[in-house]
């Protein structure tokens, strides 16, 4: 009786939506199954919550769903997620309270306090400010909370009944330098292990839920830009990215840390490397707020994409701001806000959803121009997830950025990266260059147009200039009556 292929899952937790796809060890995807995910988002109020049970049970319907079509040998199992996104859960993994998830901004003074304490900003600090947001104001919730853990962490708990807080190649754990600011809440804190190393073995129940057999190694996971690098083939210095997803994100590998205004540069999740970049707020929402919200969900992306493109560069002189849920790289402003500005009579469904398109490539731009001045070399600029389907958009991104866009065999780079980290933790390889050699691929290749690219060199000017114009006129918008000058 033949043996059944061997396949490493891959589990990407996306702010929208979860995959999990079964790759092999020569990077073919077997299959790949997807759950939504909502998010509870009020960004007047600054809240963004997500519900871990809807997690967990996403997860069991896609392995269950992939393991049910697919006659495979599950060797090891990782996940990545969103995040920082704090997950309060008791000693079972079970969430005390709703995710805080990374667009939330109740915590913005604690991470103040922790960064002046420690000298550690953004993301550097993790879970951390949220989790002492919850000391502070929801002491009962506190009291019910076992682990504060990043979202692939929980997931990861539920699996193996081991609580880990993973770190890649060059990190440090934030909570050795903030443990006295954090008080309480540093116990709740779950210890370190690296990225890529065994947390444990699924349990019995885990693997019923799941339709998998107990006992299989579970890895430790990263945040899923981190695992998109690696499905994206990212390697040397000068490979880039656009991570595509909901939020949206650029990041170039480096050889040495780079300072430039807006981004940030961390150690990357490969050793030698480091990550210079950015992530955007709602780019990739934006997308499917035009097609749901605004013109009412009759259509598919691809149906609006094949409208956008019969209009030119510079969607005849209409711009927009992606700027739905306030904005991270580069401008930092969680008030930001979106706007079409140019619209005339001429204007229709096309223009808006080529302005929307050609956005996600601009705010790209306004994250790169810094990094580039600053001295990195981007040598291609690879593309993920759903967008990377289109040519025409992937076209886009080229004619706008100016960059050489590459795209991956396996256009899910999150899920790809998560197998990749499985394969390395169970010792199908004995490291990650040679498992990210041996499991992506690039299958082709597009370059800028200089012609369109001139085009939209004049919308990007516009771009950048218009959000400094809008923002005191927009303040004024918001401002409560009761503030008014009499």
């Amino acid at each position: 009786m033949a043996s059944r292929p061997t396949a490493f899952l891959g589990v990407d937790l996306g702010s929208s939506e979860l995959r999990a796809g079964l790759v092999s060890p020569d990077g073919r995807l077997f299959g790949l199954e997807r759950a939504r995910m909502a998010m509870d988002v009020d960004t007047e109020r600054g809240t963004a919550e997500q519900d871990p049970d809807a997690w967990w049970a996403g997860l069991a319907r896609t392995v269950r769903a992939l393991v049910g079509r697919m006659e495979v040998d599950v060797a090891g199992i990782s996940v990545d997620g969103h995040g920082p996104t704090l997950t309060s859960v008791d000693h079972e993994g079970r969430p005390t309270r709703p995710a805080i998830a990374w667009l939330d901004r109740r915590a913005a003074q604690e991470q103040d306090e922790l960064a002046g304490a420690s000298g550690l900003q953004g993301w550097a600090l993790g879970v951390l400010p949220a989790a002492l947001w919850v000391e502070r104001h929801e002491p009962e919730v506190a009291a019910r909370t076992a682990w504060c853990l990043n979202s692939w962490e929980a997931l990861t708990l539920r699996l193996t009944g081991v609580a880990a807080t993973s770190l890649v190649a060059g990190q440090e754990w934030p909570v050795e330098a903030v443990r006295g600011s954090l008080g309480p809440a540093a116990a709740r804190c779950a210890p370190p292990i690296a990225a890529g190393s065994v947390v444990g073995l699924l349990t019995v129940d885990a693997a019923a839920a799941l339709g998998l057999r107990p006992g299989i190694p579970v890895v430790a996971g990263v945040v899923d830009a981190f695992a998109s690098f690696h499905g994206g083939r990212m390697l040397e210095p000068g490979d880039a990215i656009d991570v595509g997803g909901s939020a949206g994100g650029f990041g170039v590998y480096w050889d040495r840390p780079v300072s430039a205004a807006g981004s940030f540069t961390t150690p990357a999740p490969l050793a030698g490397r480091y990550i210079v970049g950015g992530a955007m707020a709602a780019t990739g929402r934006a997308v499917e707020w035009l097609r749901d919200t605004i013109l009412g969900g009759d259509r598919s992306v691809d149906h609006l994409i094949e409208e956008a493109v019969s209009v030119g560069p510079g969607a005849d002189g209409l711009v927009f701001l992606p700027y739905l849920a306030g904005e991270r790289s580069p401008i930092w402003d969680p008030d930001a806000r979106g706007a079409f500005v140019g619209l005339t009579l001429a204007h229709d469904r096309a223009h808006l959803a080529r302005a929307v398109l050609e956005a996600s490539a601009l705010a790209i731009r306004h994250v790169a121009e810094p990094i580039l001045a600053a001295g990195v070399k981007v040598t291609a600029m690879r593309v993920a997830g759903g967008p990377a389907r289109s040519n025409a958009w992937n076209q886009i991104k080229a004619d706008v950025t100016r960059f050489p866009v590459e795209v991956p065999h396996i256009l899910e780079t999150a899920v790809a990266g998560s197998a990749i980290l499985a394969a390395v933790g169970t010792g199908a390889y004995p490291d990650l260059p040679a498992a990210i050699a041996a499991m992506t691929a690039i299958e082709r290749r597009l370059e800028p147009d200089p012609e369109r690219a001139a085009v939209h060199d004049r919308t990007y000017a516009a771009y950048t200039a218009l959000h400094p114009a809008l923002m005191p006129i927009l303040r004024t918008l918001r401002r409560p009556l009761s503030e008014e000058p009499a």
